[in-house]
């Protein structure tokens, strides 16, 4: 019989350790983006944070660290002003592009 392991007794995985490029970020952002969940962008973009470090997103973005971390909390709902200063501050830039071709439909 295989030993059992208990999910308490797991390493909980922190995805700020995977963060370590710009094409990483990028990639992160899209999947959550694909959500459509405003609640999951903003802790999305507050992991992100605190991969590259809060206290230089934070002067980048004129914004208090402690403002950014409630406005980034998983619960929030940030303004858009918000989430674009924080998406220049990390250097990726939000794109739209028709629901068709994000869906894999064609006419």
């Amino acid at each position: 019989m295989s030993e059992r392991i208990r999910i308490a007794d797991l390493p909980e995985l922190d995805v700020t350790e995977y963060l370590d490029d710009d094409q990483a970020i990028a990639e992160y952002l899209t999947v959550v983006l694909e959500e459509d969940d405003p609640a999951a962008l903003a802790q999305a973009l507050g992991t992100v944070d605190r991969a590259r470090g809060m206290t230089e997103i934070a002067k980048a973005t004129g914004l208090a660290r402690e403002a950014l971390y409630q406005a980034l909390r998983p619960e929030s709902q940030p303004r858009f002003d918000t989430i674009n200063r924080v998406c220049h501050a990390l250097g990726v830039k939000l794109v739209a592009q028709p629901l068709r071709v994000a869906e894999g439909e064609t006419d």
